[in-house]
């Protein structure tokens, strides 16, 4: 873990960084897991975030966040939205947390072509 320069050297990934990181660490796992279950020949994926922070003074924050899951292979893309919408929805931890304190939107893309979107929402039961 390290800061930017000029407080550290920029070596490594910074706090914030690192739980994006940990967000898409963690759906990822979950998504994989689904797919797998479903027998579902995923021969890559990966999961790109971006995310706003607040302007003007400290502390910056995060204010919103993008999530886009890129899925390639003999994959059904309903399967692949579902997977995605429940971990969005009711396995990852990491996102049930941050959720509450910015919104999360999903986009599913499976062999270049959209799939679905959607947003990260713990509020209903199950």
């Amino acid at each position: 873990m390290d800061a930017k320069s000029p407080i550290g050297q920029g070596s490594a990934l910074t706090p914030k960084e690192l739980v994006v990181a940990g967000l898409c660490g963690c759906t990822a796992m979950d998504v994989m897991a689904l797919m797998r279950k479903h027998r579902q020949a995923v021969t890559a994926f990966e999961v790109r975030a971006e995310v706003a922070t607040s302007e003007g003074g400290p502390p910056v924050v995060f204010t919103s966040a993008e999530l886009e899951f890129v899925l390639e292979g003999e994959v059904d893309p309903a399967l692949a939205l579902e997977a995605v919408r429940l971990s969005q929805t009711r396995f990852c931890g990491v996102t049930a947390m941050l959720v509450k304190a910015f919104p999360i939107r999903y986009r599913v893309v499976v062999n270049g072509a959209p799939a679905g979107e959607g947003q990260a929402d713990f509020s209903s039961p199950g």
